[in-house]
């Protein structure tokens, strides 16, 4: 027997608390609760276990009591009979031994109960349930009393001894006398009603004074009841055959049929009566099929699963199928892989389903419906943690169709972001094998720098070209494919560590690399062997590929610096390119000058190497290298008709591998831009340097100066010196020019370029101060592209110098001319030598050579004046345009320009705008 009322401690107290409080004892309702916090709170040794049981039973004597005062007067006698009749436990009347009003408390009370009942053990011998169940129940109560309740420990003693009395077949003679339970129950009694007769049984001897109602029995009734009903099986058997026989007219088909039909479903099996819905795009029951609504929700929610298998085994078997007509990738393969056995795992889970589902599902009492078998609420239970496996599953590979390689990986990655530690490990663990071939090409690019890509996977794509643009242009990254845990800066170190090992292998042809390898890998604690890595240890990835890098960049810059000797090969062409070497430049310009003053299509490039070979060994440029020396060469630009061979002359220097790495073709192209610039700018100081050598007085033609006319020799001077002055400021601008452009633009460049040389740990670095070196000197050089409207106006100035110097020559060729003439005249005039050219200054006699020599230097002045006027008017727009340029370093060249304020004071209006 159970107890018919749940053991529910804080209902139950709840019940009393609402029953005093209806009865209008609100202060009793607050003493109980201050007292129930007081019983609840104490644990530990002396405390009470079971305090439903306590609270239940003070609560049965207290609703005994109040119904004893309110029962009416012809009330059963028997308490025992009457307790019997409502269906529940025998009421254990608490007798009234001389007087009932004599008892004063509830401890008294249970003491007679106990002994009644003592006096009941005596006398019956009962094989009948309801004793049993009597027994049973207060057995079941005693458990959860502690050792100091007395009173309980004897009332459960004596129903003890009450059990162990009783035979299976005998029952006293006074009850037997009185009635039967066995005689009833084959009248059709059950357990829980007991008809008229047996209310009028009468018991005696003992027991009569326990059983025995009396018409005064609520009068100073301090006592109370012990309410356990029982659960009859006959009423649970009942209502289960009910239950079958109305499950039976509202299903056509049995539970356990349906479960084997989810069971197929979630294999991707049509059953007999769950089938695959195309249109529904599901596993449903038929329409025809006479079941309720409910099952079908329920049969349909468990084919969920059976649904998402579908789509799981769809991409399985189509991704194979393609295999290798279409690029699937390694990481594809083993994403199907790891899916694949997760669904090992899922069909193990299925074939112990099926082999609970054989079972039939019992329909009975509860103590029959123990065992192995499968049910839809069963089911529900099982699926609970593979349909969110498969939910996941099928997620990944709706994200993952059109994916593959690095992309697939971190669309998987993103879905491992998650709280449920469930579906955490689940990904992570699927992770490490889609993972698997990705961390191995990331291994053996790192160690090896071998990139086997057949399906275009990884974030690292190479291309064929030539060894010269093998680190610039070989191998790039892939955005696309660079998955999400690895993260930017790692994968360009991942790039740059498997460039250098290639760089290495094919343009040094070194293999030094393996080693540097080899101990980069054991410094990690890490192998070179195949799984080393996987998913989850990025921090081992990054050590390893950080010390790889650091031990194999190390390696390179050494083979660079000391073996190929990349400062020496700059410093070369800083001198030679950059016209740094001094006298190699000079000696250069003098011998070649003639020769370039030529047209440019009669120049013989083998006679100016023949030139350049000779500058070199008469100059310090000697002392270099027979490899540096050897690279360097002639170069004949492109011309056009009319060029002179100033104007396509140039040199080149010839890097060779590896260096073309850093000299490419664009690099040294940049470098001829600089060398054309910086041999004008030599060419224009050339030219100034002669016309000054030319405009040199000297003691010949001071005398010719003083024997000139007055009239000519006033314009002589007014031209010379228009010449001096123009001469003077031209050269003021060419040689601040000049030194800047040596010293604060090539000569702290080269400084910087060697400080970050000596700082640089990669090939990148390295590049990277260089590429800084170059542009430094191309922007400062006005060369730049924010510069080429400044450039262009300087190119104008250079032209206009070069005229000037044509007009000085031919100024003083003239005035050379006078002077030969003069002579000449001088002495045909003493021999009266008649026989001159006609129109010829001689032949005109001196007055005619008079009027011709101030006809040629007025002619001179002017266009000495219109040169003039023409530079000063270029050379004030080239000032104007400096102020603006965004490079400080122009700026300086502005305050040279004008450290006298010249200019400024020249045109206050520009001073205006400018200053």
């Amino acid at each position: 027997m159970t107890p018919s009322i749940s053991p529910n401690e804080a209902a139950m107290v709840e019940s009393i608390k609402r029953n005093l409080a209806t009865q209008g004892k609100s202060s009793d309702a607050l003493t109980f609760a201050d007292l129930y916090t007081k019983f609840s709170s104490k644990i530990g040794p002396g405390s009470v276990k079971n305090k439903w049981a306590v609270l239940y039973l003070l609560k049965t004597v207290s609703e005994d009591r109040i119904n004893q005062k309110n029962m009416p007067s012809n009330a059963p006698a028997n308490a025992f009979l009457s307790s019997l009749s409502r269906g529940g436990l025998p009421e254990l009347g608490l007798r009234n031994d001389s007087n009932l009003e004599g008892y004063k408390d509830n401890c008294k009370d249970l003491r007679g109960s106990v002994g009644n009942l003592g006096k009941m053990e005596k006398g019956y011998s009962d094989n009948s349930k309801d004793f049993r169940g009597l027994v049973g129940t207060l057995g079941k109560m005693e458990k959860g009393y502690t050792d100091n309740s007395k009173d309980l420990r004897g009332l459960m003693g004596k129903l003890g001894k009450m059990e162990k009395g009783c035979s299976d077949g005998n029952v006293s003679d006074d009850f037997r006398s009185s009635s039967n339970l066995k005689d009833y129950r084959g009248k059709g009694y059950s357990d829980g009603n007991v008809s008229d007769d047996l209310r009028n049984l009468s018991c005696g001897g003992d027991v009569s004074r326990v059983l025995k109602g009396k018409g005064e029995v609520g009068k100073g009734w301090s006592g109370g009841v012990l309410m356990v009903s029982k659960d009859s099986e006959n009423l649970r058997h009942m209502a289960y055959k009910e239950f079958v026989d109305l499950w039976k007219e509202e299903n056509e088909v049995s539970e356990d049929v349906l479960v084997r039909d989810v069971l197929y479903s979630c294999q991707g099996i049509d059953g007999k009566y769950v089938k695959y819905d195309k249109n529904e795009d599901g596993y449903v029951l038929p329409d025809w099929m006479k079941v309720p609504r409910a099952t079908r929700n329920v049969v349909r929610k468990l084919c969920e699963l059976g649904w998402l298998f579908r789509k799981v085994k769809g991409y399985i078997s189509e991704s194979m199928n393609q295999f290798p007509a279409q690029d699937v990738g390694t990481v594809g393969q083993a994403f199907c892989a790891a899916l694949q056995d997760e669904l090992s795992e899922y069909y193990k889970l299925l074939a112990v389903l099926e082999g609970q589902a054989m079972n039939p599902i019992p329909l009975g009492s509860e103590g029959e419906c123990s065992g192995n078998y499968m049910s839809f609420r069963r089911l529900s239970v099982w699926f609970a943690e593979p349909i969110v496996k498969m939910r996941l599953m099928a997620v990944l590979v709706d994200n993952c169709k059109s994916l593959k390689g690095g992309a697939m990986a971190g669309a998987i990655h993103m879905h491992a972001q998650h709280g449920d530690p469930l579906v955490n490990d689940f990904m992570k663990r699927l992770l490490r094998r889609v993972c698997s071939p990705l961390f191995e090409m990331v291994r053996r690019w790192v160690l090896e720098g071998e990139l086997e890509d057949i399906f275009s996977e990884f974030f690292i794509v190479s291309q064929p070209v030539k060894d010269e643009s093998l680190w610039r242009e070989g191998y790039r990254l892939h955005a696309a494919m660079l998955p999400a845990f690895i993260s930017q800066s790692l994968a360009k170190q991942i790039l740059r560590t498997g460039k250098s090992i290639n760089f290495l292998r094919v343009c040094c042809d070194d293999r030094g690399w393996a080693d540097a390898a080899t101990e980069a890998a054991a410094a990690v604690g890490t192998t070179t062997t195949r799984g080393s890595l996987g998913y989850g240890e990025t921090d081992a990835l990054e050590s390893l590929v950080t010390e790889a890098a650091k031990r194999i960049d190390k390696h390179l810059l050494e083979l660079m610096h000391k073996r190929y000797k990349f400062k020496e090969h700059c410093l070369a062409i800083k001198r030679y390119l950059l016209l740094g070497q001094g006298d190699f430049v000079q000696y250069l310009m003098d011998i070649v000058g003639p020769e370039l003053s030529e047209p440019a299509n009669t120049i013989s490039s083998f006679k100016l190497a023949t030139l350049l070979e000779s500058a070199i060994t008469s100059s310090n440029a000697q002392y270099d290298g027979c490899d540096i020396r050897a690279r360097l060469r002639v170069k004949m630009m492109p011309h056009k008709t009319g060029d002179r061979g100033w104007d396509v002359f140039s040199l080149e220097y010839d890097a060779g591998v590896p260096l073309n790495t850093v000299f490419t073709e664009s690099v040294m192209t940049r470098y001829i831009r600089v060398f054309n610039f910086l041999w004008k700018l030599r060419r224009v100081e050339h030219a100034l340097t002669g016309t000054w050598k030319t405009m040199k007085p000297n003691c010949i033609t001071s005398h010719f100066f003083s024997k000139l006319p007055q009239a000519v020799k006033l314009q002589l001077i007014l031209t010379s010196r228009k010449c001096q002055v123009l001469w003077d400021e031209m050269n003021h601008f060419v040689s601040n020019l000049q030194y800047y452009i040596m010293f604060e633009v090539l000569e702290v460049s080269w400084s910087n370029l060697v400080k970050e040389m000596e700082l640089s740990k990669d090939l990148d670095d390295l590049l990277a101060a260089h590429e800084k070196y170059l542009s430094s000197i191309l922007e400062k050089s006005l060369l730049g592209e924010r510069s080429q409207e400044l450039n262009k106006t300087l190119f104008v100035l250079f032209d206009l110098i070069l005229r000037f110097r044509s007009l000085a020559d031919r100024l003083y060729e003239g005035i050379n001319e006078l002077q030969s003439r003069t002579a000449e005249v001088k002495s045909r005039g003493k021999s009266n030598d008649k026989s001159s050219e006609p129109g010829s200054w001689l032949g005109e006699g001196r007055k005619a050579l008079t009027q011709r020599a101030g006809e040629f230097f007025k002619n001179m002045g002017n266009d000495i004046d219109v040169i003039g006027k023409d530079y000063t008017t270029i050379f004030e727009g080239f000032i104007s345009k400096l102020p603006v340029q965004q490079h400080i370093d122009l700026k300086f060249l502005m305050f040279r320009l004008n450290f006298t304020e010249f200019y400024s004071q020249l045109q206050p209006i520009i001073r205006g705008k400018l200053f």
